[in-house]
């Protein structure tokens, strides 16, 4: 199949995020006295959106509205100070990207983090790949696993989505990708197990990075 363009998920896929998301939310629940995650709990909490997320994290008999409100704008609080604390690129992703523009593939990001978190991510950990579009959760864009906002990347690339390979790391991506009608592949490095990705459709399973140019774009 002929791949012009690779669709990116960032948290787990491209960015290793899970410190910083997991410590700001803890600091949260401390300070409203709700017990604490270790942060490896927090790679099946993450994914959909900071809502879920919160909602996630809270003890269940504290799932009120208020609650849940009060929690997410003190997460984003804490968020905007603290999200590139451990953040980093994994391991290859540097190289994958330079050899993938290297062959003139496409690049683009899909994210349920909202919209300027993950430009701010993409800017300070990733500036030196010029994505062609960078979109994180927006009021007007449903979030993964509504296709809508992998169709509006396709849109803008000006690209069949079938000749898109989309990589990410959770069943929302892979079914996103599936919905969509892209190539899911399945990035075994980041928050979830490789029987998830599988049940929800991936095509093909990577464990590093660079097995998109030499297992799937030989």
């Amino acid at each position: 199949m002929p791949f012009k363009a690779i669709l990116f998920d960032l948290d787990g896929t491209l960015l290793d995020t899970l410190e910083d998301l997991g410590n700001s939310m803890n600091r949260v629940l401390q300070r409203n006295k709700f017990p604490t995650h270790q942060v490896s709990a927090y790679r099946n909490f993450v994914g959909e959106g900071i809502t879920m997320l919160v909602k996630r994290a809270l003890p269940r008999e504290k799932l009120d509205s208020d609650t849940i409100r009060a929690c997410i704008q003190a997460f984003q609080e804490d968020y905007a100070r603290n999200w590139n604390v451990k953040t980093k690129p994994y391991e290859g992703i540097s190289e994958t990207l330079d050899t993938l523009l290297e062959r003139n593939m496409k690049l683009a990001i899909l994210s349920n983090k909202p919209d300027y978190f993950t430009k701010a991510c993409v800017s300070e950990f990733l500036p030196s790949w010029p994505f062609e579009i960078v979109l994180g959760q927006q009021d007007s864009i449903p979030l993964k696993p509504d296709p809508a906002g992998a169709i509006k990347i396709a849109e803008h690339l000006k690209i069949a989505r079938e000749n898109i390979l989309y990589l990410g790391d959770t069943a929302i991506d892979m079914q996103t990708a599936v919905s969509a009608g892209m190539y899911p592949v399945g990035a075994l490095w980041g928050f979830r197990t490789e029987k998830e990705l599988t049940d929800s459709g991936a095509r093909i399973l990577i464990k590093r990075p660079e097995e998109i140019i030499t297992s799937i774009l030989h």
